[in-house]
Order: structure tokens, then sequence, then C-alpha cells
């Protein structure tokens, strides 16, 4: 099976596994060796997943805030958080999926960088007009409750 990353078996192979360690070393009093993984359980499996979520949680909060942010100075705020709040979970599994490509792997941010890049250019290609009137129906179809997108 091909490695991603660094092709030393004891060095990490992906940039989280390197961030990882580095916070270890500067958090912990003796890295590298076992210890419990904090939370309220005695369980490491569900302190896990306690912290997963509520990182999770906090990463989707912020993000929503942001999004409302910055629609909400050119629409309004009202128009920004059913805009936000109204979207499909086909929109959503979507940008999850090109996030996870783009995170996994140099190449796959690479991927998706230049695909932002030739929709910009391509926006831009278009008329401003044109570009401007085709994103308003797109976030006008959007924040309808009932709407597919």
């Amino acid at each position: 099976m091909a490695k991603l990353g660094l092709t030393d078996e004891e060095a990490p192979n992906h940039l989280t596994d390197w961030a990882g360690d580095k916070l270890e070393q500067v958090t912990d009093d003796a890295p590298g060796e076992d210890a419990p993984v904090p939370g309220p359980s005695p369980n490491p499996a569900t302190n896990l997943l306690i912290h997963d979520i509520m990182l999770r949680s906090a990463g989707r909060l912020s993000r929503m805030a942001v999004e409302k942010a910055v629609l909400g100075r050119q629409y309004g705020k009202d128009f920004a958080k059913d805009a936000v709040e109204n979207r499909s979970l086909i929109h959503a599994i979507a940008a999850y999926g090109v996030t996870k490509v783009a995170t996994k792997s140099v190449p796959g941010a690479l991927l998706v960088g230049s695909g932002l890049v030739f929709k910009v250019l391509f926006d831009r290609s278009q008329s401003r007009r044109k570009s401007r009137a085709q994103g308003n129906r797109t976030l006008r179809k959007q924040a309808k409750p009932d709407s597919a997108i």
C-alpha cells in the first residue's frame, strides 16, 4: 500500500500526524508514553467521540456565523440566515466531500484549489451582471425553506 507524505516508517505520514506529535511534545509531560485519553468517561473511545462531536459542533457554529455575516452585509440579516440554514443535504454532503479531498493530501488540495480558481475565472469571464444575477438566483432559491438546493 502506498504511503502518503514522508516515506520513513517512523515518521508521520500526514500533516495532522506531524502537528499532533508537535502538540503532544508541547503539552505532555511524558511525550510518546501511553496516557489516558482525557474526558469524563473511563472509556477512551467515548471520550474521543465526545471530543469529536464538540469540535465539529464548534466548527459548524463558527462557519455558519461567518457565512451569515458575509452574506448579511449585502443581503440583510434575515435573508442570510435563511440562505445559510436552508441548504440541502446534497449541498452539505458535496461541501463535506470536497473538503475531505482537499485536506487528505497535497494533490487533493491542489485539485480542489485549481477547481476553485477555474470557477472564479469562469465567473469573471461571464459578464459581471450575468454572473451576479446567477449567484443571486441561486441564493434566493437556497433561502426558500422548501428549496431543493
